[in-house]
């Protein structure tokens, strides 16, 4: 365990393993522990960076609004304060997947291999009106949220039964003091409401990159479907068309993993560790590709 210090907050950062780099985001609210069962399986064959955006896991409070660049750029500045060499296998999770693409397709020449673990899909997402209006209303629920004491109360159960209900395995799998240190905060609070409200500008951002910025030719890019039995067989196929929709539209490759609720990560780690190993390493580019932005 280490902190690095990114744009002055201070970011907790897990490494472990050996071999080829590759780096764990996970979704909304998560923190670095939701990757524990995957890290085991990975860390024999690759160097595992995982770390807690601002607000989340033991990492500073945010200092900013989230944004799909700024995401990007922070998977950038935790490698680089690392030193960590070569070319990384990019993985994300949930909303996480906007951040992972955003990567692969700002920084081509640092990126090895593309993971989208049940990724966020909006097809034709639409900029919101009011944005001011919107920051502060979220910025004024957090407040009233942390001066009433409601992390520290709420937060874990919140948490847990989050848990338990987007995965089909059992419930919350991690230790009770790990969740209660990261899920009794008002640093938490206020960053999974800050990446609540701005998920559709991050996708509006997502949707105008993918117009002006290609990802790196023969990146190799697997998407990891969840697909839950226990919703209706329409809904079940819809997201499953939405995720195969996405493996094509990034000339992947779709995986699905079965039985498995969003949180794939818990319930099925050994198909998350198998999709990055599967995906493979893109050769780094040479001095040409990285000066035509390849």
């Amino acid at each position: 365990m280490t902190f690095v210090r990114i744009d002055g907050v201070a970011h907790h950062v897990l490494v472990e393993g050996a071999g080829p780099p590759c780096v764990l985001s996970p979704g909304l609210g998560l923190c670095w522990f939701d990757w524990d069962p995957v890290v085991r399986l990975l860390a024999p064959h690759r160097t595992v960076v995982r770390f807690d955006r601002p607000g989340l896991g033991l990492s500073g409070a945010a200092r900013a609004w989230p944004t799909l660049a700024g995401e990007a750029r922070r998977i950038a500045a935790v490698l680089g304060s690392l030193g960590v060499e070569g070319p990384a296998t990019v993985v994300g999770h949930s909303l996480a997947g906007f951040h992972a693409e955003a990567f692969a397709r700002l920084f081509p020449a640092r990126t090895a291999g593309l993971v989208l673990v049940d990724g966020s899909v909006e097809e034709d997402p639409r900029p919101r009106r009011a944005r001011a209006a919107r920051d502060a209303a979220t910025r004024a629920c957090a407040a009233v949220a942390s001066a009433t004491g409601l992390p520290r109360v709420a937060g874990p159960p919140l948490r847990r039964a989050v848990v338990c209900a987007a995965r089909i395995g059992g419930g919350e799998p991690a230790p009770d003091g790990a969740v209660r240190r990261a899920y009794s905060t008002s640093r938490w609070v206020r960053a999974a409401l800050a990446e609540n409200a701005t998920y559709t500008d991050q996708a509006v951002a997502l949707a105008a990159l993918r117009r002006r910025a290609a990802l790196p030719a023969g990146l190799p890019v697997t998407v990891l479907a969840a697909d839950d039995p226990r919703g209706p067989a329409r809904l079940r196929e819809r997201r499953l068309a939405r995720q195969r929709a996405l493996a094509a539209g990034l000339g992947g490759v779709l995986r699905v993993s079965a039985p498995a609720g969003h949180l794939v990560m818990l319930d099925r780690p050994e198909d998350v560790a198998d999709a990055v190993l599967r995906t493979g390493v893109r050769p780094p580019l040479v001095n040409e590709e990285r000066a035509q932005g390849r």
